[in-house]
């Protein structure tokens, strides 16, 4: 059995660690659990994030919930040094960037895609899409400026903060980001990764089978 457990289908959050696993090499065990109540809000899977929301990871006893921190615990311990800063100031800066992510572009980043192209079409409102768009604007000039003089967020090598906000800002590898050309070439860079390529091929296959139901309730608990 592997030592690392990953919990969630990989069209939730747990693209993020999936993502990192594979990035780190790690032999892993992937358990596709469903949102909702036939798999996040078990009583089973409760025992293991009492917020029954995905994912979650076990790392040989080690339980941990929330994506962005797994990220940065997985990074640390095993590539302390390349994919996690070594010092201080950079450990500092890759938590910087990964809460910023959650708080300036995850939410309006995901409420855009639903009413872009995740809902059918006579379900979509074009003024929140468009509300959506409004809101990304200054962080991702924020994102644009960063990366105006590098390759990636803390200098010339990818690390765990790139990682981490991409995949924070993956579904906005859809929209015209010709206005932020510095961000949109960094996220094609992140996203070229072989270890990226191949999650998000799982997560291509996961989306194809998601129910409508289970989108449309993602999209009720994504608002503005």
């Amino acid at each position: 059995m592997a030592r690392l457990r990953i919990y969630g289908i990989a069209r939730t959050r747990a693209f993020r660690v999936l993502w990192m696993a594979e990035e780190l090499g790690l032999d892993y065990e992937h358990l596709p659990i469903e949102t909702g109540p036939a798999g996040a809000r078990r009583p089973e899977y409760l025992g293991v994030n009492p917020n029954g929301r995905l994912p979650a990871i076990d790392d040989d006893g080690f339980v941990m919930w929330e994506s962005l921190a797994i990220n940065l615990y997985l990074a640390k311990k095993h590539a302390t040094g390349s994919l996690y800063p070594a010092t201080p100031q950079g450990e500092a800066k890759a938590t910087q960037w990964s809460l910023w992510a959650a708080n300036e572009i995850e939410r309006a980043t995901n409420v855009w895609s639903f009413h872009a192209e995740r809902l059918p079409p006579g379900e979509r409102n074009p003024e929140i899409a468009v509300a959506a768009i409004e809101l990304l604007s200054a962080p991702y000039r924020v994102l644009d400026r960063a990366l105006a003089d590098r390759p990636y967020l803390l200098g010339d090598a990818f690390t765990v903060a790139d990682l981490n906000v991409a995949a924070v800002a993956l579904r906005s590898l859809a929209m015209d980001l010709s206005a932020t050309p510095h961000y949109r070439d960094w996220l094609q860079r992140c996203y070229d990764r072989p270890a990226a390529r191949k999650v998000a091929r799982m997560r291509r296959e996961a989306e194809a089978g998601a129910a409508l139901d289970t989108v449309r309730e993602a999209a009720r608990r994504n608002r503005l």
